[in-house]
């Protein structure tokens, strides 16, 4: 599954969400699934401008202010049902339109999104497969873990670990997929090694999924 693949997905799940639905709460605490469309929307948009900046050679953001993205959030939740259907599926249009441009530059070439985030432009794909796949489970909208793509799945296990790292918020954790993805996460200290399919790991890996799931003596992990 790429971008195009879970944008149809999502749109496919959003367009059956009524007024009443969009305006109730998300899995994410203090935002409704309206907040979550807006920000699926927006992250769209600041792509294609990173895209549109890179394609002029211009120095590259995300956005000019986080208060203003926030305000952009807020304002965009309180729309109708086709107004979020419609921004979802039109700023996923202007995203793609804006991406096409990149196959003449360099993959690992560095992209400055915010102060301190810098990824390789061949890592831009995966940060809006990942966005997609995540909020499209915390719409809670009968989208979970275990509806996740088997090969999407294990592209964003190591993505997401990757990310995470040696963090200390999290325990040190050995994960091993059944698709081979292995990966050292979290802090010092003896690893606990947990094996398991790739979409369950994930969702566990973000906060998404309770570690039942996986192997009851596992802790509740952050949302990502």
């Amino acid at each position: 599954m790429r971008g195009q693949e879970a944008t149809q997905a999502l749109l496919g799940d959003t367009i059956t969400i009524t007024d009443e639905h969009w305006q109730m709460p998300s899995r994410l605490p203090g935002w409704t699934r309206a907040h979550i469309a807006t920000h699926i929307a927006r992250q769209a948009d600041h792509l294609a401008r990173v895209f549109e900046q890179l394609s002029n050679n211009q120095p590259t953001s995300l956005d000019d202010s986080p208060d203003a993205v926030d305000d952009e959030i807020e304002r965009g939740s309180e729309r109708s049902a086709l107004e979020l259907q419609v921004d979802l599926d039109s700023s996923a249009g202007r995203l793609y339109k804006a991406s096409t441009q990149l196959h003449r530059l360099a993959p690992g070439r560095p992209v400055a999104l915010t102060p301190s985030l810098t990824v390789r432009l061949d890592q831009l794909p995966m940060l809006r497969l990942n966005h997609l796949v995540l909020h499209h489970i915390d719409l809670d909208i009968g989208f979970t873990p275990e509806a996740i793509d088997p090969q999407a799945a294990m592209w964003l296990l190591a993505y997401n670990a990757a990310r995470i790292g040696r963090d200390s918020a999290y325990p040190a954790i050995r994960l091993a997929s059944d698709s081979g993805v292995v990966a050292l996460v979290g802090g010092g200290g003896r690893a606990q090694v947990v094996h398991g399919p790739d979409n369950l790991l994930l969702g566990w890996l973000t906060g998404r999924l309770t570690p039942d799931k996986i192997d009851p003596s596992l802790p509740m992990l952050p949302t990502r």
